[in-house]
């Protein structure tokens, strides 16, 4: 992997629809949306995006779908203005471009999801030659919304069409990266668990991975209280799941990692105050990120996770997907001088 160069996503690409809103409604109330922007998105794109916004010089690549239509069309701008190379982005005809209306409320940023999984659905791992792609790692976002990729793959036994692209990839010599989303346990479980062992890093949430793992460890918000032992324990078990290299588990008061030879790592996130957080869609893929670019650049540890915790925070300053992503040694300047959330309570 040493001499390979470069980080290819493969997965979901989608256009975020952001809606600001100044409440959450109950069923059949209303809410009054303040404010709409139009930004790339989805875990496989974000990542991409993300790693050129944190000053990535390598080359990035994207395998996936898209429609036929002015989100597909948005989506290619902006890969060609960031220098992403899409020849691994089919567009197909009378589908529509995947989309999600991300509904944040002004107050806090918390946000709700609704999904239109589009032109993802018909993504094919079979598509891809592996043995071209020539890069060093191979991203991917994620299972559980591509209806093709969750199925069986013809021909392999590796469990879907996530595991026999992973398997691929690793026989070419790529190391594998795997970023989820949090859909309901068992669903996640069905598509994510037979992808593990064919992973060399995970980079998910803690709803994420207690659903592997079948730990529970409750983090209410970024300011705790926080069960680190039970979070390490996660990480540990998703490492014993087959996760070959490092497991990373993020949560919104930091993470925590674990290797294959032992090791386990924590890390703190950043101290921002809550004006300063304008909506949280995205953070989670500039968190992974920051973990990747670093892994990429052959960092330590727990370097790796301090640029992923700074990207997370650059990220939260801004109402767009990855509008608010720094370059890698500004984001952990403005992060040191807010300084990180304690770890050893």
């Amino acid at each position: 992997m040493a001499s390979r160069s470069g980080v290819v996503c493969a997965g979901t690409i989608v256009v975020d629809v952001g809606k600001v809103i100044d409440t959450y409604p109950a069923r059949d109330h209303l809410a009054v949306i303040e404010q709409v922007s139009n930004s790339t998105g989805g875990p496989g794109l974000n990542m991409a995006v993300d790693l050129r916004l944190l000053g990535a010089d390598f080359r990035l690549g994207m395998l996936g779908a898209i429609g036929d239509d002015q989100h597909g069309d948005l989506i290619l701008s902006e890969c060609e203005r960031l220098g992403i190379d899409v020849s691994g982005v089919r567009r197909i005809p009378g589908v529509a471009t995947s989309f999600t209306d991300a509904m944040v409320e002004r107050e806090g940023g918390r946000r709700t999801f609704f999904h239109h999984p589009g032109a993802n659905a018909a993504f094919d791992g079979a598509w891809v030659d592996v043995a071209g792609l020539g890069a060093r790692i191979l991203h991917l976002g994620a299972p559980g919304l591509h209806a093709v990729m969750d199925g069986p793959a013809p021909g392999s036994q590796a469990g879907n069409g996530w595991a026999a692209l992973m398997q691929r990839a690793r026989a070419a010599g790529m190391h594998t990266n795997l970023e989820l989303v949090s859909l309901d346990a068992d669903r996640l479980r069905e598509v994510a668990r037979v992808c593990l062992p064919h992973a060399d890093s995970v980079v998910i949430n803690e709803i994420e991975a207690g659903a592997l793992t079948g730990i529970d460890a409750e983090v209410p918000s970024a300011d705790g209280p926080v069960d680190w032992p039970a979070l390490e324990a996660m990480a540990r078990g998703l490492i014993a799941a087959g996760v070959s290299a490092l497991a990373v588990v993020h949560f919104p008061a930091g993470c925590v990692a674990a290797s294959a030879d032992g090791g386990v790592w924590r890390q703190g996130s950043v101290r921002l105050p809550a004006s300063k957080v304008l909506s949280t869609t995205g953070a989670g893929d500039a968190f992974a990120a920051g973990v990747i670019y670093g892994l990429h650049e052959n960092w330590p540890v727990q370097e790796r996770l301090r640029l992923g915790v700074a990207s997370a925070a650059a990220s939260v300053c801004s109402t767009g997907t990855s509008d608010g992503i720094l370059p890698a040694a500004e984001a952990l300047a403005a992060a040191a001088a807010s300084g990180y959330r304690d770890t050893t309570t």
